[in-house]
């Protein structure tokens, strides 16, 4: 009865390893592409600004990874 739980928790690692592996080969071969802010994002982040901080002005918009 030990023995199969062993094999058991054994085979379930393997699947997980493999799955792991596979999920890194994927995001290697095919990264995400990076997409431009939009234009419509850009106007609403530097209206919100103004209106939360009268005088302020948005110079830079980067998003963080």
């Amino acid at each position: 009865m030990f023995s199969a739980c062993l094999i058991a928790l054994a085979a379930v690692f393997t699947l997980l390893g493999a799955l792991a592996l596979t999920i890194e080969l994927i995001t290697t071969l095919f990264p995400e592409r990076r997409q431009a802010i939009d234009s419509a994002l850009a106007a609403a982040i530097s209206t919100t600004v103004a209106q939360l901080i009268p005088g302020a002005r948005v110079t830079r918009i980067e998003e963080d990874s």
